[in-house]
């Protein structure tokens, strides 16, 4: 015969908790707009810092795409010179 398994007694977990304080709550209005500002500052220069780069992105193509030789642009045409040759 088996040995039955003796059964964990789980603690039934209270599924509802109203009194759950969040960080907002806990912090002080002062500290809490102080925080907002350095966040939108945060990111206004992240966005700044995304379009330098992307402005130097573009001034690079530029630069690139000024210096090609006459064999690479022939090369980049989607023509197909050969049909013409006949």
């Amino acid at each position: 015969m088996k040995k039955k398994k003796p059964q964990a007694h789980r603690p039934q977990v209270n599924s509802q908790k109203d009194d759950k304080l969040t960080l907002g709550d806990m912090l002080n209005a002062q500290i809490l707009n102080q925080l907002k500002e350095t966040k939108s500052q945060l990111t206004a220069e992240e966005q700044a810092k995304k379009e330098q780069e992307e402005l130097k992105r573009r001034e690079e193509l530029k630069r690139r795409e000024k210096n090609k030789t006459f064999e690479e642009l022939l090369n980049e045409t989607p023509m197909n010179w050969a049909d013409y040759k006949k």
